[in-house]
């Protein structure tokens, strides 16, 4: 029997608003071989950049479904900790990136506190031992046993995907696999995210927009909120949840090794609508990247050679490129013109960012 998901205990999702034209892709067909599940994820990596990957009748992707369950539960208990707690752990005392984040939108909820959208980045690498492990709650480091497992399960899947477009691509075999190997380090990571209950505001909204700046990403979305924006119209849809079905979307790497064949489409987040509306919005997010040593460059080979050049900047390693998008200091999309600046910024501001030994300048051309 599928696993059961939280969605079935929440208010609907509206039937009367316009939503983002997501084809399902069942990574049951993609692990036997379905040619038609192979052309379909094909397709939507080159329009629309954004899928869901139905995982019923997978063994891996119904493990996957029960450990974002119990994730999810997880990072409840996390939030409960409260703001002095999570402040313990945010950027300017652990890391500029793997931390708490909070941007504050504005208002205040019935006690008087002033309201957070906020994230939380567990470092795989942290996780399976890679790293000296990050300061980080009990909560956190009393479940590695289950993230472990969670990012072990997510990174088959990510495997299959990154085979199955390497295939497409007509690179040598194994290129993308070896750029994305689990066991080295990169920035992979899972991210807590929580939204309070607040209006939509324009602002915030304009703030959020942004596209993602790894390779791919599996987002479990319990409530609305998700929006997109459609490439051939330019309008924000919303992108309705699905029990047992992950949102996967490409980052910005994916379209520049590609020369710009697939595609990472804008998003952002919003309240949830409808009945919705006055929830507390929690989301799950893996994020894949390249190892940290890997260079931001189109590849060589298959299709790819047949693509227009591209402007190409000064050379970064996959470390300085997470680096500089992920803490606002490189805002941009990557497409088939190469670097274009963005005037998303970084909703997450959260505290001072106070230089750190680690962290790595980032070469911004």
């Amino acid at each position: 029997m599928p696993p059961q998901t939280l969605h079935a205990t929440l208010p609907p999702f509206p039937s009367d608003l316009p939503t983002a034209p997501l084809v399902s892709v069942s990574l049951a067909a993609l692990e036997a071989g379905d040619p038609a599940a192979e052309d379909a994820l094909w397709a939507a990596c080159q329009d629309l950049g954004f899928f869901y990957l139905d995982m019923f009748g997978s063994a891996a992707g119904e493990r996957i479904v029960a450990q974002a369950e119990a994730i999810n539960k997880v990072q409840n208990q996390f939030w409960a900790l409260g703001n002095d707690e999570l402040d313990k752990y945010s950027r300017d005392r652990v890391h500029e990136f793997f931390a708490y984040r909070y941007g504050e939108p504005g208002g205040v909820d019935a006690n008087g506190v002033k309201q957070r959208n906020a994230n939380y980045n567990i470092r795989k690498d942290d996780v399976l031992g890679h790293t000296p492990r990050l300061p980080a709650p009990a909560v956190v480091c009393d479940n590695d046993a289950l993230f472990a497992s969670y990012i072990r399960d997510c990174r088959i899947v990510i495997d299959l995907l990154l085979t199955q477009l390497n295939k497409r691509l007509g690179l040598p075999e194994g290129t993308l696999a070896n750029m994305h190997r689990i066991s080295q380090s990169s920035g992979d990571h899972i991210r807590f995210t929580h939204n309070p209950p607040q209006p939509f505001v324009e602002r915030v909204a304009k703030r959020g927009e942004h596209t993602d700046f790894g390779s791919l990403t599996l987002l479990f979305n319990w409530l609305g909120g998700l929006q997109i924006r459609h490439p051939a119209t330019e309008e924000w849809v919303y992108v309705r949840p699905i029990p047992g079905s992950p949102v996967v979307n490409l980052g910005d790497a994916m379209v520049t090794f590609s020369a710009g064949i697939l595609r990472s489409n804008v998003h952002r987040v919003v309240p949830a609508p409808g009945e919705q509306a006055g929830m507390e919005r929690c989301s799950l997010v893996y994020f894949t990247r390249p190892e940290d040593d890997v260079i931001m460059k189109r590849l060589q080979g298959g299709i790819i050679d047949a693509q227009p050049a591209t402007e190409e900047g000064g050379e970064m390693t996959a470390l300085e490129w997470w680096m500089g998008r992920g803490t606002g200091k490189m805002p941009g999309i990557f497409t088939k013109k190469g670097f274009e600046p963005f005037e998303g910024g970084d909703l997450y501001a959260g505290r001072a960012k106070p230089p750190q030994a680690d962290q790595t300048a980032v070469k911004v051309q």
